[in-house]
């Protein structure tokens, strides 16, 4: 795997299940993204274990992400026609219900393969891969299949770059918003070290 930090999103096109669940063919995220900052996830495969519990934290945040001009885009290696039947399928029954974000078909692995996390040329891991309003990746995190991500991390860590941007300061380990964070020099490390250190 090759990080992509700093680097432009790889961009595609791809058919994808909008939130209506109409299909769109020709899905490309820079376009979708358009200005806003992005989270582009990844999960292994429709009608799984992990992935709904992951897919549906994902869709009880969406107007968390909604507010901080945030754009959700999921993938998997499935093709559409398998992420409608999963969207269809009761939450009761395993499915993922009428999530309201695209959930893209990556049927070739092309879009898995560019982003790095392709596993043994047969499913995604739980790559996720923040996205600044440049079309710039931030910050990435890639889970084994097992492993079920913590998407309220991805919220802090929306919070953590939204607050950079803004003002130019870095953020501390376990920062929150609202919190004090760091000017970035010599001077400012010493002074959070001497008021915060002992509660990091």
């Amino acid at each position: 795997m090759v990080p992509l930090i700093g680097q432009l999103a790889p961009d595609f096109i791809a058919t994808a299940v909008m939130p209506d669940n109409t299909m769109n063919e020709n899905f490309e995220l820079h376009e979708y993204l358009s200005g806003s900052t992005g989270i582009l996830f990844f999960w292994p495969l429709d009608f799984t274990f992990v992935c709904p519990t992951e897919i549906i934290a994902f869709d009880h945040r969406l107007k968390t992400f909604e507010e901080k001009n945030v754009k959700v885009v999921g993938v998997s290696v499935d093709s559409a026609y398998t992420h409608l039947a999963w969207k269809k399928t009761p939450v009761s029954e395993g499915g993922i219900g009428p999530v309201k974000f695209p959930v893209v078909s990556d049927l070739s692995k092309s879009i898995s393969r560019s982003y790095g996390i392709l596993l043994n040329e047969s499913v995604a891991l739980r790559g996720t891969f923040l996205i600044d309003r440049k079309g710039v990746v931030r910050h990435m995190v890639v889970n084994d299949l097992p492993l079920g991500r913590n998407i309220d991390e991805a919220i802090r860590m929306v919070d953590a770059l939204h607050f950079n941007e803004e003002h130019g300061e870095v953020c501390p380990a376990g920062w929150h918003q609202g919190e004090s964070a760091i000017q970035a020099s010599e001077d400012g490390i010493k002074s959070f070290l001497r008021e915060h250190s002992k509660n990091l």
